[in-house]
């Protein structure tokens, strides 16, 4: 019965999964033989993307080998009608589409990876090891900082690292990490969604013009009830107890606050790019990696002065440890940092993007979308949506809907975009965030571990969505782009 629920949910997901704004289909091969076999197609490929953990299998090579018998068997049938150009548009439209994002979140990697690389993020972990924070204050602090850390280094990136804070001073406690990581996943996810760099489903939504960049603010209050909920109801379930003192001393490699200040002016220039100029967020972002490399430049050129100094330093104060580590130091390559980038992760993302590109110019966006938003509510359409990308992933059920386009008010845009971000927390698979958790506490943190919490969860993604429509009232009167 799971497996039959399991499927039927992944087919509506894939259905109305990445497209980004495929040409409208010429031909509606929806009921033809053709169209059947691409969805079983992709059915097959994200049945072997959710079994990664058991198979061992990279997520990503499923959804290519699909994504190109999908869009071959295609331009067989526009061949065949002698349509081949209606096929070769649609297809470059869509690969446009994704090359957008994926050199806008390929630029926002590298600077993470760079931060990480200069040490920053082992510096505030070792900052909360050494206050010595009780566990329940732990729980709190690591997930008020998720919170609001990922709206701009991204819910997974903020997991990973509160996640390596809670494995450090937990000395094993597999009660108390699991559910911590737990209230990790549901504070990335939900301060993701009031940001357009939170998540791939708010910088898709940003990036199409539905919402601009401050009015993603609007979902603050709704965002914070939605973590608020169920980390106030999990923490009476938590020992007020104190892990023992872990002394962890970091010295921040040089630039590393430079770097973050030219990541936040990079973002500052890509939304200055989208909301001044109406050009694609991208051109600033693709600007940014040049400033990383200009400074990766004087990094390097500066590098044996420094060394100089620091070695001096170290020999007057007979520092022989400080002096190995210097003695260990290479220059700073921007490019070492791109290639450390989750190439698996936007593989995958082109993938989905074109086997549900493929879908769309089939016909089945247009078919969803008259079931979902012309037979439903709007907003029960949006709220079914949100809980499904707790069993599909989050991204296609976002490029699904704003491939389909429905005629929506304002309010309703920034509904889904709520219930993409946040749904995801009901299942420890329903976002990158809780996968990668899995792998990272593995024994600590398991799906089970998070199933029994999501209840609270389900409280918090209805507390979220409520506040959403009380609150936002005005902009369900508004409709089209912003």
């Amino acid at each position: 019965m799971k497996l039959a629920i399991g499927l039927l949910t992944l087919t509506l997901g894939l259905l109305f999964s990445p497209m980004a704004f495929a040409a409208a289909p010429e031909l509606d091969l929806t009921r033809s033989g053709i169209g059947y076999l691409a969805v079983g197609i992709f059915i097959i490929a994200y049945i072997l993307v959710m079994g990664e953990e058991k198979l061992h299998m990279r997520k990503s090579k499923p959804v290519l080998v699909a994504a190109g018998i999908i869009w071959i068997l295609i331009g067989a049938v526009y061949t065949q009608q002698g349509m081949q150009e209606a096929a070769e548009t649609a297809f470059r439209h869509t690969l446009l589409e994704f090359a957008e994002l994926m050199l806008f979140l390929l630029v926002a990697m590298t600077y993470i990876n760079a931060l990480e690389e200069r040490r920053l993020f082992d510096a505030l972990r070792a900052w909360m090891i050494r206050r010595g924070f009780s566990y329940r204050s732990l729980f709190w602090i690591t997930g008020i900082l998720s919170f609001f850390i990922s709206p701009i280094a991204d819910n997974l990136t903020t997991a990973l690292l509160m996640c390596a804070v809670v494995m450090k001073v937990a000395e094993g406690d597999k009660r108390f990490i699991g559910i911590c990581c737990v209230n990790i996943v549901v504070a990335a996810n939900a301060g993701g969604a009031f940001s357009p760099f939170g998540d791939i489903t708010t910088l898709m939504v940003w990036q199409a013009g539905m919402v601009s960049a401050q009015e993603f603010l609007v979902l603050f209050i709704p965002s914070a009830i939605n973590f608020l909920v169920p980390t106030v109801i999990m923490s009476f379930f938590i020992e007020n107890r104190k892990p023992s003192a872990v002394n962890e001393d970091v010295e921040l490699k040089r630039g590393a606050f430079r770097i973050m200040t030219l990541f936040l002016l990079t973002i500052a220039t890509a939304v200055a790019c989208h909301t001044l100029l109406h050009l694609p967020p991208v051109l600033g972002m693709m600007m940014g990696l040049g400033y990383l490399q200009f400074f990766g430049y004087f990094l390097r050129m500066t590098l044996p002065g420094s060394l100089a100094r620091k070695r001096a330093m170290a020999e007057r104060a007979g520092d022989q440890e400080r002096l190995k580590r210097l003695g260990s130091v290479v220059p700073f390559d921007v490019f070492s940092r791109v290639s450390r980038a989750e190439w698996d992760t936007l593989l995958f993302f082109y993938g989905v993007v074109m086997c549900v590109g493929g879908l769309g110019f089939l016909g089945y966006l247009a078919l969803m979308s008259d079931f979902l938003f012309t037979q439903w509510n709007p907003t029960y359409a949006n709220i079914v949506l949100g809980m499904a990308s707790a069993v599909i992933d989050n991204i296609p059920v976002m490029f699904a809907v704003l491939t389909m386009q429905p005629e929506m008010s304002h309010g309703h845009w920034l509904l889904i975009t709520l219930t993409a971000g946040t749904g995801g927390s009901l299942l420890s698979v329903g976002s990158a965030a809780g996968v990668a958790l899995m792998g990272q506490a593995r024994g600590y943190y398991t799906f089970m571990s998070h199933l029994k919490w999501a209840p609270v969860i389900f409280l918090g993604y209805l507390a979220s969505i409520l506040a959403h429509l009380w609150l936002n009232s005005a902009s369900f009167q508004v409709f089209g782009h912003v």
